[in-house]
């Protein structure tokens, strides 16, 4: 079985989102609706060639039928999805290099009408290329070669099913960007699990106090999010099961188990005198990732990634902090985060902006083309917004802070982010690796590409303290000082060369963030004459201004 599904984005059709109307979860990871891809494959069973006998350790026969219909999958995925339109000959042979890379003393001549697997000057197989040929015809013409190296090399011989498709697709991505790649079986189901929230539970976690077992932490996410658990309560049993005398990690075991099954739990709120009982019922609960505090009249919101259930997390505490009538600014932290499921990327801007195109996704498929609008209301009413970003912030981070800085929603502090706009689809293939394959470009509302140049900050803090200082006397002053690499960045229009994004990050280099960031957004929200001038310095729209210069 196949299963294609979307992280970073997912271009379902969302030409409208309210702050409410958080996207369908998805089915694998980060963001999701599912598509059949190819068929099941069966195993069959293969002689070990005559040589292989001197091998004093023989390796388990590979089932090249899985290998085929793993190859012949991966190539009806990227054919039509790739940026760049390759074909499935270009495909097959660049996998087929995985051969050479294996043994050097393998190699491949494709100039004629037929294709040679050669050892040095002898022709160990020669097959004709299809003129027309399926991803299946390919296919087998990978796995005819795959065989025949078998039966030659002793290094190819000793090679698993997994080590040699884990090669041949190293050696096909090695001709395409550097997000598209293939992810092994074991690696990709350790990765659905964590995305889609792994094994059953309560969504809680337990620590020790004296002779007690407690609640140490609430997943917001989780069943006991919404159940009359809080933190710092004791644990006396589950299911029945006393927690005295056991470790937090037994008692964890037993709060895990198979998704909708009951859970009943003991519990004692330290200071009363009789004990409760509640009942949960287990769920898969994705990992939480976002943390908030207040600091004064400021809330501060860490956002860690963009999982399924982020913008949710998001709703939730914002909806507790505009409670607060002395609430003077919210702080966005998404230093180090490194992106995620687009859409939930999408519906937190939805949560922050009134209305207008959050992104735009492009691609030579048609699904990959999407323009993200979101509408229905700012749940601050206008609160002050200060969202911080370094070098390691990525993809969906960075939609989302060119999204609210665009709109003049948000003021960015920190340093250039990574730059990551590039957009992949996951198929999951029959060996229950994945696919990861980039299929469309960010752009983002006023029109310039993320990928390569990152977000620009309008208060600059990877130069040092002194610079920090004079950023915000010229604040004071009405001004911004990376005035022109805002201007520059915001005109930038896809293919910009390398020697112009450059140029343009130089003036704030991609640095970590450190707890000066913290300061300075915290100035720049207390003082709202600095903070208009800092949100200013994004144009309403595209213009022509000077050029950025090259020379260093």
């Amino acid at each position: 079985m196949v299963l294609a599904v979307l992280l970073f984005c997912q271009p379902a059709p969302l030409h409208a989102q309210s702050k409410s109307d958080t996207p369908p979860p998805e089915s694998a990871p980060g963001s999701a609706s599912t598509t059949q891809a190819a068929a099941s494959a069966s195993s069959v069973a293969e002689q070990q060639p005559a040589s292989a006998a001197a091998v004093p350790d023989k390796p388990p026969v590979p089932d090249m039928l899985m290998v085929k219909s793993v190859i012949s999958t991966a190539l009806q995925f990227l054919q039509p999805r790739t940026l760049e339109a390759h074909s499935y000959r270009d495909f097959t042979l660049w996998g087929l290099a995985s051969l050479s890379a294996l043994d050097p003393s393998l190699s491949f001549d494709s100039r004629g009408a037929n294709i040679q697997l050669l050892s040095g000057q002898t022709s160990l197989l020669s097959r004709p290329a299809p003129t027309d040929g399926s991803a299946d015809d390919w296919a087998q013409i990978a796995v005819d070669f795959l065989d025949t190296a078998r039966a030659h090399s002793l290094i190819v011989r000793t090679t698993s099913r997994e080590e040699l498709v884990q090669a041949f697709f190293d050696e096909l991505f090695n001709h395409l960007d550097p997000y598209s790649r293939y992810i092994g079986p074991s690696s990709a189901t350790s990765d659905r699990a964590a995305r889609v929230g792994g094994e059953a539970d309560i969504g809680v976690s337990l620590g020790q106090s004296g002779r007690y077992l407690v609640i140490s932490a609430i997943n917001a996410n989780g069943p006991a999010w919404t159940a009359a658990v809080d933190t710092g309560d004791r644990l006396l049993s589950v299911n029945n099961r006393l927690t005295a005398g056991k470790t937090p990690e037994m008692v964890m075991e037993w709060l895990r188990g198979e998704e909708d099954t009951p859970v009943v739990l003991r519990l004692l709120t330290p200071g009363q005198r009789r004990a409760r009982t509640v009942t949960l019922r287990r769920a898969k609960t994705p990992p939480e990732t976002v943390f908030a505090f207040a600091s004064g009249s400021i809330v501060v919101l860490r956002v860690t990634a963009f999982s399924s259930d982020t913008a949710e997390e998001m709703s939730q505490y914002l909806d507790q902090a505009v409670q607060d009538t002395h609430l003077k600014g919210l702080i966005i932290d998404l230093r180090g985060n490194r992106g995620g499921v687009l859409q939930q990327a999408v519906t937190a801007a939805a949560l922050l902006l009134d209305r207008g195109v959050a992104a735009v996704t492009s691609g030579r498929d048609a699904q990959a083309n999407h323009i993200w609008a979101v509408q229905g209301g700012d749940m601050t009413n206008g609160l002050p917004i200060a969202i911080l970003v370094d070098g390691r912030t990525a993809s969906a981070a960075e939609i989302l802070a060119a999204a609210l800085a665009d709109h003049r929603r948000a003021v960015v502090i920190g340093s250039a982010t990574l730059g990551k706009g590039l957009v992949q689809t996951v198929a999951q293939l029959p060996d229950e690796g994945e696919l990861f394959v980039t299929w469309s470009r960010v752009i983002a509302p006023l029109r310039w590409p993320l990928q390569g140049l990152g977000v620009m900050p309008q208060v600059c803090t990877s130069l040092g303290a002194a610079d920090v200082e004079k950023n915000l006397h010229n604040l004071a002053e009405g001004q911004v000082a990376n005035q022109a690499a805002i201007t520059a960045s915001r005109n930038a229009r896809f293919p910009i060369p390398v020697s112009q994004i450059m140029a343009i990050r130089k003036t704030c280099p991609a640095a970590l963030g450190t707890d000066r960031d913290v300061n300075v957004a915290r100035n720049v929200l207390e003082n709202p004459e600095w903070y208009k001038t800092a949100i200013n310095a994004i144009p309403d729209d595209a213009v022509t201004s000077p050029q950025i210069s090259a020379a260093p």
